[in-house]
């Protein structure tokens, strides 16, 4: 069964940072696009940052512009999204996207 496993959120406070994973199976993870999105309480999910399957093109969604970056690890065949600058209104569920499959998500903080 494909499954993607996302870790590495948690409680930050503003300014600080985290690096999101997204860990695959039955998956080669650096044959596709993947997204990361994210969801607010009481928002629709939204996408956050986009890495073509060459990944020589990437897309991001303009608040976290120069303070997120989407990479892919093949070795690992694991992705991730580096956070910095963290603001409270970056507080979310975050989930990665490849190739059709949702992750389960992981909770993002941000609060003194």
């Amino acid at each position: 069964q494909v499954q993607l496993v996302e870790s590495g959120g948690g409680l930050v406070p503003p300014g600080g940072s985290l690096r999101l994973s997204c860990a695959a199976s039955r998956l080669t993870i650096n044959s596709y696009a993947m997204s990361w999105y994210r969801q607010a309480p009481g928002k629709e999910r939204e996408l956050v940052a986009f890495i073509s399957t060459s990944g020589d093109f990437r897309k991001y969604e303009d608040s976290v512009k120069g303070r997120f970056t989407i990479s892919r690890d093949n070795v690992k065949n694991t992705g991730y999204l580096q956070m910095n600058s963290l603001k409270p209104e970056d507080t979310a569920v975050y989930y990665c996207f490849v190739n059709g499959v949702w992750g389960q998500g992981t909770q993002v903080t941000v609060s003194s």
